[in-house]
């Protein structure tokens, strides 16, 4: 199913309906296919940290919603200056990990405990729709595209594991 819906997706870069031509780019298709899913998806990541900053007092998800924004907004404007690379307006609700509407709703209205319950259950699903997107590109031959996956991979695999723990002590 994964692998269906990146078909989908590349074949949706490659007719022009979400991204830009590739003649002479340093970038593979996949790798532009990669930053145009990956940009929208951490910004929603950056979003749902925003409405912790507000929602809730938890001195441990403050701190993590303030890393997830540091980390990733670095990690955009990286990926919006990659050579060919165009953000989609429509593939954003499509990828692995993103909340929908009415989820991200449920965050802004909920406070304290249940805010960080459903913060937590939610950036690990969103950080776990990453990695797979990721590790689609971890083989890249563009260096810059190889070691940002890498990066992601990594800190979000480490960002779960606190987060489930963080889970326990609620």
């Amino acid at each position: 199913m994964k692998n269906l819906l990146l078909s989908i997706i590349g074949a949706l870069v490659l007719s022009g309906c979400a991204a830009s031509s590739q003649s002479g780019s340093e970038y593979s298709a996949d790798d532009i296919a990669f930053a145009e899913m990956m940009i929208p998806h951490h910004e929603q990541a950056i979003e749902m940290s925003e409405i912790a900053l507000l929602n809730t007092t938890n001195p441990e998800v403050l701190q993590l919603a303030q890393e997830i924004k540091d980390a990733q907004a670095p990690e955009i404007a990286l990926m919006k200056s990659w050579d060919g690379v165009k953000v989609s307006t429509h593939a954003g609700h499509m990828m692995d990990g993103m909340l929908s509407e009415g989820e991200l709703n449920d965050l802004r209205e909920a406070k304290d405990q249940e805010f960080d319950r459903l913060f937590l259950q939610g950036m690990i699903k969103h950080h776990e729709g990453a990695i797979v997107m990721a590790q689609e590109v971890a083989t890249s031959m563009n260096k810059d595209v190889a070691d940002l996956s890498a990066s992601i991979i990594n800190a979000q695999e480490l960002e779960i594991a606190a987060m489930r723990e963080l889970l326990l002590k609620s």
